[in-house]
C-alpha cells in the first residue's frame, strides 16, 4: 500500500515545475492547469513568481496532481493521501473528492485572501527541540492584540511551526533560542496561517465550496484540522473550507496512517520535508521523496511494498 504525503507552501524552489519527471501525465497536467487558469503556469515557478502566496499555492498543487498522475500511469497503486495545509487540496483531488479544474481557481481563491487579509507584517517560523507545553507558554508572555502570535503546525512532538506577526514571531525566536531551542527561525512564509487571523479568509473559502461538486473520497484521506479519516462530501469541505484557520495536527495525522497499516510513503515535489518527519517518527517504514528519486524506483519499491512476505 502505498499513501501520498502532498507538501504545502514553502518548499517550491525557483524552477521546480520545470524539473518535474519528464512524464506525458506531467505534461498533460500543465496544460491543463494552464488551460484552465488562462495562463502558462511554467512561469509562476521563477524566483520572482515565488514570491506570490498564490503562484506558491498553485504550484503545490499542480506538482502534486502531476507526479500523482505520473505514478498512478506506471502501475503504483494509490492506498491513502493527506496533505499538509494547501496539500490537502492536492490530496482532495488525488483522492477523487474534488475535480482538478474546480481545485484550481479555489486555490487560487485561497491564496488571493490570504494574501490580502495581511499583505505585510507577518508570517511563519519554526521551532525545534522545545515540546507542545513548553512553546505554548512562551507563545502566552508575548500573544497581544497588537503582537498577535499562535502555535499553527504541530509537525513532530518537538518541531512545531508558529504563526503571527513579525514582531511577534522575533520575540518568539528569541525566547526560544534562550529556553534551548536547536533552531529558531522564520520560514519563507508571508501569511500568518492556521490561526484565527484567516476566520474570515475560511468563510469566504465555504461560500466558494458551496458552489462546487465535492464527493466523498475514494481512497484513505485523512486531514489536517481533526487528523481523523474523511469519510463523506461534507467532511472533505470542513477540511477545505476551514485548516487555513485552525492548526495542522501533522503528526497525528502521519501517526494514524501508521496506525492503519501504511508503511510506504512518497512525497511528490515540490519538497522532502514531509518524508524527513515520518521517517524519523516511525523508523520502520520506506519513504521517499519524488523530486529525488526517479519513478521507475518509485514503482519498484511501491510493487514490493504489496508483495507476500
Amino acid at each position: 500500500m502505498t499513501t501520498l504525503l502532498f507538501p504545502g507552501q514553502g518548499a517550491q524552489t525557483p524552477g521546480f515545475l520545470h524539473q518535474l519527471p519528464d512524464h506525458p501525465a506531467v505534461v498533460a497536467t500543465l496544460a491543463e492547469a494552464s488551460a484552465v487558469l488562462g495562463f502558462g503556469v511554467r512561469d509562476l515557478d521563477d524566483a520572482a513568481a515565488l514570491q506570490s502566496t498564490v503562484a506558491v499555492q498553485l504550484t503545490a498543487v499542480i506538482a502534486g496532481v502531476a507526479v500523482a498522475r505520473a505514478l498512478a500511469d506506471v502501475g503504483v497503486a494509490i492506498d491513502a493521501v493527506a496533505g499538509l495545509s494547501v496539500g490537502s487540496f492536492t490530496a482532495a483531488v488525488v483522492a477523487g473528492s474534488l475535480s482538478f479544474a474546480a481545485a484550481l481557481p479555489l486555490v487560487k481563491l485561497r491564496g488571493e485572501l490570504m494574501a490580502a487579509a495581511y499583505p505585510r507584517g507577518y508570517g511563519m517560523a519554526v521551532f525545534v527541540g522545545l515540546g507542545e507545553t513548553r512553546l505554548s507558554d512562551l507563545v502566552a508572555t508575548i500573544n497581544s492584540p497588537t503582537t498577535p502570535l499562535f502555535l499553527a503546525n504541530f509537525n513532530a512532538p518537538t518541531e512545531i511551526v508558529a504563526t503571527g506577526a513579525i514582531v511577534a514571531l522575533d520575540a518568539l525566536i528569541a525566547a526560544a533560542t534562550q529556553a534551548g531551542a536547536r533552531k529558531a527561525e522564520q520560514i519563507a512564509v508571508s501569511v500568518p496561517s492556521h490561526c484565527p487571523l484567516l476566520s474570515g479568509v475560511s468563510e469566504k473559502l465555504a461560500q466558494a465550496l458551496g458552489d462546487i461538486a465535492v464527493t466523498a473520497p475514494r481512497l484513505t484521506y485523512v486531514g489536517n484540522r481533526r487528523a481523523r479519516v474523511l469519510g463523506g462530501a461534507e467532511a472533505v469541505i470542513e477540511e477545505l473550507a476551514t485548516n487555513v484557520a485552525n492548526p495542522i495536527r501533522w503528526h497525528d495525522q502521519t501517526t494514524l496512517l501508521y496506525e492503519l497499516g501504511e508503511r510506504f510513503f512518497i512525497e511528490p515535489p515540490p519538497g522532502k520535508a514531509l518524508t524527513g518527519l515520518i521517517s524519523s517518527a516511525f523508523p520502520d517504514v520506506t519513504a521517499r521523496c519524488a523530486c529525488e528519486t526517479p519513478l521507475s524506483t518509485l514503482a519498484y519499491l511501491a510493487r514490493r511494498s504489496i508483495a507476500p512476505s
